[in-house]
């Protein structure tokens, strides 16, 4: 339907309260800005907020995909991470039986004492310093001087290295025996074991 200017120009305000019997143009204008006003206020009141609640849900369906992918990845591997962990637990439990206890120290010493002779140093010093706890465990640290040939003290550490127990050997200082001269070596080291501490000794600390 066309509308002239003239018939837009001609409306009356009094063409409004008479609708009923307002002429066609004033009908059709006004259920065209009705349309417009219905579908801005539609658009602002209801499909804005339906937006941005859409983009927020699609946010947290990202973020649930994520996690679920995670999960997921996890699951599929549980077979593998039990495996990992059993063999987690038996490597933990050998050092554990390498790790000497309370019965076993003073023989352990004697070991260390042993490996120094047989390898034909002298030992000067052999003083072991008691037990110091730490987390689950106590370190026992033993002073050592010991003196004999470069390959005598080579010796020695490796006959400490296999021994059944952990023991490690810190704080070493090599300088020559003579300070005239001569093959002999002058080695003072600390060789440190550990003990492992059950849980009686644990609540001692």
């Amino acid at each position: 339907m066309a509308f002239s200017l003239e018939e837009l120009n001609n409306l009356d305000i009094n063409d409004i309260k008479n609708i009923g019997t307002a002429p066609g143009i004033v009908k059709t204008f006004l259920v065209v800005a009705l349309c417009v006003i219905v579908a801005t206020a539609g658009y602002f009141l209801v499909t804005t907020p339906k937006v941005e609640e859409l983009k927020k849900v699609e946010k947290e369906e990202l973020s649930l995909k994520i996690v679920f992918d995670e999960k997921a990845a996890k699951a599929a591997n549980l077979d593998a991470y039990k495996q990992q962990l059993d063999e987690m637990r038996q490597s933990f439990g050998a050092l554990l039986r390498q790790l000497p206890n309370k019965t076993e120290i003073e023989t352990l010493l004697t070991d260390i004492s042993q490996t120094g002779i047989s390898s034909g140093l002298e030992i000067g010093l052999f003083k072991p310093e008691g037990l110091i706890p730490k987390d689950f465990y106590a370190e026992y640290p033993i002073k050592l001087k010991v003196t004999g040939r470069y390959h005598q003290l080579a010796q020695f550490v490796s006959g400490v290295a296999a021994l059944p127990r952990i023991v490690t050997l810190q704080n070493i200082e090599i300088e020559p025996a003579d300070k005239e001269g001569g093959v002999k070596l002058s080695m003072e080291v600390t060789a440190v074991t550990y003990q492992y501490l059950d849980e009686t000794e644990l609540e001692v600390q």
